[in-house]
């Protein structure tokens, strides 16, 4: 057909105009790759627009609460592990401290070191876990990958200290388990500068990213009342301006010998929350350099036999060793009467702890204040009225972990 016989059908402006559509809604979950655990999120779409989202939550349910009340107090151990599986020793170093808040016991002055070193590795794992899965969810599976080769040099060093990659059983009441191994913190101290290389590479390819800050810069935003509204705690709060970090407001362990800043973002959204965390790794780096610096010789567990296992050659070579030994195994630590809430600062904010005993050596009740519960509340507040491509990055900011959330 020669070019001036083309004569195309008119446009009609205002058909879209007149089309009957109405929303949909999808399923996100509870297999979904972006969902970091099992949780389902039912989003009702207009478009690509979300318009509302609910979060369900149920599906990794292990009645870790009942569990703790039909064991001796010490067994409660491995079942914190399991809570925030990516930094298990501040889920045992925080329940413990609530167990010995209860008794009023004081534990060794190198104990307090030892679990500040152990839970700032843990918090630079969990920070480099959330951070690189972030990257990978938006395409820069580079930064992924550093990120994750850092964080198996902190788990390489968390694996000699405690015996165990992930799952640690290295607390105890009144202390720890075992001292630090020889040369220990040597290498712990070559791993952090490597470690401070990879995450400058990390921050290099996103922190001025252009296709990065697009996604994260005034996505998943939320104001400081709402985000306290809803109980909003750690990074999440501070990324709203807020300051509150509980190894500041309420120091405990040896936090309050050790010099940091606590990291504050005011935009409330993805970027902020990235941040936050890259500069919480550095700091994390410093206080575990102070810590093993200041840390003093002594023991790591109190020398209290209703409190502490007898060493292995008292319990081999001594009718006495032997006695103590069984009624610490067979019968638990024998708590006062009484309650107790205590908290600390673990990787995604407050992880509060209220414990109840009736005397015996066994808890009567254990609840967890798990940070991740509480922001995972506010996350259809969050996305509702963004794009369906910004959840993705919301629910890697939040950082949330099945394991603490389901309990």
């Amino acid at each position: 057909m020669a070019h001036d016989e083309y004569d195309p059908t008119p446009s009609n402006d205002e058909l879209e105009a007149h089309l009957q559509t109405r929303n949909m809604v999808v399923n996100l979950g509870p297999s979904h790759p972006a969902m970091h655990g099992t949780v389902r999120m039912k989003v009702e779409l207009d478009g690509e627009t979300i318009v509302k989202a609910d979060t369900e939550i149920g599906f990794l349910h292990r009645g870790f609460q009942k569990s703790c009340e039909n064991v001796t107090w010490t067994q409660c151990i491995p079942y914190t592990d399991r809570l925030n599986y990516v930094s298990a020793l501040m889920n045992n170093f925080g329940f413990l401290s609530a167990v010995e808040k209860l008794i009023g016991l004081e534990i060794p002055e190198r104990a307090k070191f030892i679990r500040v070193i152990g839970a700032e590795l843990h918090r630079i794992a969990d920070h480099l876990t959330a951070t690189g899965a972030l990257g990978l969810e938006l395409g820069a599976f580079a930064a992924f990958l550093y990120g994750i080769e850092a964080r198996e040099l902190i788990q390489d060093r968390v694996t000699e200290l405690t015996g165990a990659r992930l799952t640690t059983n290295y607390g105890r009441v009144g202390g720890l388990n075992r001292d630090l191994p020889p040369g220990w913190g040597d290498k712990v101290l070559r791993t952090l500068t490597k470690v401070e290389e990879l995450c400058g590479e990390v921050s290099a390819l996103l922190t001025h990213n252009r296709i990065f800050t697009d996604r994260c810069r005034g996505t998943g935003v939320i104001t400081a009342t709402d985000a306290l509204d809803f109980g909003f705690t750690g990074p999440c709060l501070r990324a709203c301006g807020v300051n509150l970090d509980l190894r500041k407001q309420k120091p405990y362990w040896a936090y309050d010998q050790l010099k940091f800043e606590v990291a504050m973002g005011k935009n409330g959204d993805n970027y902020d929350r990235y941040l936050i965390r890259v500069k919480e790794i550095a700091e994390s780096i410093s206080l575990i350099r102070q810590a093993l610096d200041k840390m003093p010789e002594g023991p790591v567990i109190v020398d209290d036999r209703r409190i502490a296992l007898p060493p292995k050659d008292e319990v081999y070579g001594t009718i006495e060793g032997v006695m103590a030994h069984f009624k610490l195994v067979m019968e638990g630590i024998q708590v006062p009467a009484g309650e107790v809430y205590d908290a600390t600062e673990a990787a995604n904010g407050e992880l509060g702890w209220y414990l109840r005993s009736d005397g015996s050596g066994r808890p009567y009740k254990v609840h967890v204040r798990a940070p991740g519960f509480h922001i995972l509340s506010g996350v259809g507040k969050m996305i509702e009225g963004r794009m369906l491509a910004d959840l993705i990055p919301t629910f890697d900011t939040i950082n949330m972990i099945g394991g603490e959330v389901e309990q």
